[in-house]
């Protein structure tokens, strides 16, 4: 039998592919700390909605936050808010293919992060996987940009690649935290904790990117209620997304959980060639085969 982790990080994966198409939509309307707020105060619905759907399907009451749930909620969602901030700052270092491959380290990142912190454990087999499908995503991530592996370690020093490994780790410690927090709370019901994790982590998000936003561009905090028709969808499926990555840390491994995430470069791969109709360069062919390869190992090593 198929572990459950497996197609709910599937999920969320093709959930965080389709919130990103989303979110392209909204780069002409939105400054950067914008489309981010949007992200989260759109979110809070539908997860409120998941969460109260949880809770009378399984029965089980609602979990009762404590004071280290909310410290490791509050410290995963600032951390996904600086990691991508960092991630945006390396694009503008004139080297987009460099800080996009370093920030794809995050697999490996949060390997040895739930080691150090959590005490997971992989066997050899799936940390081959992760290792593989490293290369995978770097080889996609660098396709058709003209930059070979020997000029990305000779940029590894470079800002770029700095905010790249930067954003890369914020997002390990993102996963790290938001298991913390899974694990603080009383009760069995992981997906109903998960869950309940997704609102409150979303809804001081909302408050701390909000804030920041009302203070520093006071007509963008505007504009982000006046594009409610396309923001709405956009928080929705980031809403969706999350919370089958909450759900999926709470049931396994985050090392795992990211490793096989990577497939959202399989994912976009797809959009691009049968959606967009964009050719496909052999190199993605290579990198989509070592993905699909790390996957395939890291599921055998299960």
């Amino acid at each position: 039998m198929i572990a459950l982790w497996i197609p709910i990080t599937l999920a969320a994966a093709l959930f965080q592919t389709w919130r990103t198409a989303m979110q392209q939509r909204l780069r002409s309307l939105l400054s950067v700390n914008a489309a981010g707020f949007v992200r989260y105060v759109y979110a809070l619905p539908t997860g409120i909605v998941l969460l109260l759907l949880a809770h009378a399907l399984s029965g089980q009451p609602m979990p009762v936050a404590n004071p280290r749930f909310l410290l490791a909620s509050a410290a995963a969602g600032l951390l996904q808010i600086i990691a991508t901030t960092l991630l945006i700052m390396s694009f503008g270092f004139r080297s987009f293919a460099v800080g996009t491959a370093y920030s794809k380290t995050e697999a490996v990142q949060s390997a040895l992060v739930a080691w150090l912190w959590l005490g997971e454990t992989l066997s050899p087999l799936s940390l081959l996987g992760i290792g593989v499908g490293l290369c995978g995503v770097l080889t996609l991530s660098l396709a058709g940009r003209g930059l070979k592996r020997g000029e990305l370690l000779r940029a590894t020093f470079q800002p770029a690649a700095l905010c790249g490994l930067g954003a890369g780790l914020c997002f390990a410690f993102t996963s790290v935290f938001i298991k913390e927090a899974n694990r603080a709370l009383p009760g069995d019901h992981l997906v109903l904790k998960a869950l309940f994790g997704l609102v409150v982590t979303n809804l001081m998000q909302t408050v701390m990117q909000g804030a920041y936003l009302a203070w520093r561009e006071p007509d963008q905090f505007r504009a982000a209620f006046t594009s409610w028709r396309i923001s709405s969808w956009a928080g929705t499926l980031s809403a969706l997304g999350s919370a089958c990555w909450f759900s999926a840390f709470a049931m396994a491994p985050v090392a795992l959980v990211r490793s096989l995430g990577q497939v959202e470069m399989v994912f976009t791969l797809g959009f691009s060639r049968f959606y967009l109709r964009e050719k496909v360069h052999t190199a993605e062919v290579a990198g989509l085969a070592l993905v699909v390869g790390g996957v395939i190992l890291l599921l055998a090593g299960l």
